[in-house]
């Protein structure tokens, strides 16, 4: 099958134009163009904060090479590889996409930017944004330019979500916005928020929500940070008193926000699960398991099952995730599935932390309270059973729609 022409006005920049129905030739012409632009120093597979690139305004980079990676692969429009030309993405169908990611495997390139908004934002756009809002917000976010948080739960609305209370009173010429939001994620850092906001009160719970973007800078806006058990500071409080926003800020229909809220949950469930497949930098988890003890060697037997049980499972995980993906391709969409994906992402993480907590032993628990380290991080994956819906929440979404379970 020939690309389409805005795919090849895409992919010229790395001449995969020679044979356009031949993805062989793709993959060729793609390993050439990554092995002369890819950086030496961004191929360390690095996935741990350290290596992120979030981007934004106030983004500092950790080196000129991380940059230049950024900035030479959202030029080719591969750091959203399937979002349409026309935004700033490559055009990639599905097939293209899987040897995309096979190839960056292979170079062990780290992933040369992060985003809320490519996660969760962009594909909420791309299906329910105005053309005006797509051309706005979407390339700005395939170039790193802005930086996202979500603007979902409350003290009063964490997993009955529908419930949320952040007051939005139509002015006139504009919207104004009073209320609070909590475990919004790097809000604190973010340029832009995405959130479900109360549009009509006197309407049933999940019907008046909206789903507006606001831009951090406005007046009103606040946000402090919450300091986790881990020792980070990634979730905060964000604020909102008497602020103003444009009314062309709203994505889609007015009080009909729960639809959006519903489909951009999908791909938050399947961004966390898919976390799941790369928590080792990529390399088997019996690998990092044997490096963690003094002779390189794991010797424990009922550790080695359970690792080897850990990489069975996160392959499952993987191919499962890949079959939802090309049923998301066919237009079906993954659906209450993600609920699924998430959930045994969770506990693959968790599982994956406890075994590396234990083949450290008593040095797992040297803990100066910085946010760094293996102690830190096993600590964090605890709220993977919380964020983006409790595990609770998943498996009643598995019962009664996925396998049909009376309530």
């Amino acid at each position: 099958m020939a690309f389409c022409h805005a795919e090849q006005v895409a992919l010229e920049g790395l001449g995969m134009i020679a044979d356009q129905r031949d993805p062989e030739a793709f993959r060729a012409a793609l390993r050439g163009w990554l092995t002369e632009n890819c950086p030496a120093e961004m191929r360390d597979g690095a996935r741990g904060e350290d290596g992120i690139c979030w981007g934004g305004k106030r983004w500092a980079f950790t080196s000129e090479a991380q940059k230049t990676w950024l900035d030479r692969m959202a030029a080719e429009g591969l750091t959203t590889p399937t979002w349409p030309v026309e935004v700033g993405g490559a055009g990639l169908d599905r097939a293209r996409e899987k040897i995309f990611h096979e190839e960056m495997a292979a170079l062990n390139a780290r992933s040369p930017l992060q985003s809320f908004g490519i996660w969760m934002l962009g594909p909420a756009l791309l299906k329910f944004g105005s053309e005006a809002q797509k051309q706005t917000y979407l390339p700005p976010i395939t170039r790193g330019e802005i930086r996202w948080c979500q603007g979902y739960s409350e003290p009063g609305a964490g997993s009955d979500l529908a419930s949320v209370q952040t007051k939005c009173e139509d002015m006139g010429d504009h919207y104004l916005v009073n209320g609070q939001k909590i475990w919004t994620s790097y809000a604190d850092k973010a340029d832009w928020i995405f959130a479900l906001v109360r549009t009509d009160r006197d309407a049933s719970k999940h019907n008046g929500i909206s789903f507006l973007l606001i831009d951090m800078a406005t007046e009103g806006v606040t946000t402090r940070p919450i300091r986790l058990i881990s020792g980070a500071s990634v979730f905060c409080e964000t604020f909102f008193d008497n602020v103003k926003v444009p009314k062309e800020n709203v994505v889609g229909e007015v009080n009909r926000g729960w639809d959006i809220a519903k489909y951009l949950l999908t791909h938050e469930r399947e961004m966390i699960s898919g976390g799941a497949a790369g928590l080792t930098g990529g390399r088997a988890l019996g690998a990092v398991l044997a490096q963690a003890t003094p002779d390189g060697k794991l010797t424990d037997a009922v550790l080695r099952a359970e690792a080897m049980a850990c990489e069975i499972d996160s392959l499952a995980v993987g191919l499962t995730l890949e079959r939802y993906k090309d049923q998301a391709e066919s237009g079906r969409g993954v659906g209450d599935a993600s609920a699924m994906l998430k959930y045994t992402g969770t506990e693959l993480n968790k599982r994956r932390h406890e075994l590396l907590m234990a083949v450290a032993g008593s040095d797992a628990l040297d803990w100066d309270g910085v946010h760094q380290g293996l102690p830190a991080d096993w600590l964090r994956t605890k709220a993977n059973s919380i964020e983006g819906g409790t595990s609770e929440v998943m498996l009643s979404i598995i019962s009664r729609r996925v396998l049909g379970l009376p309530g």
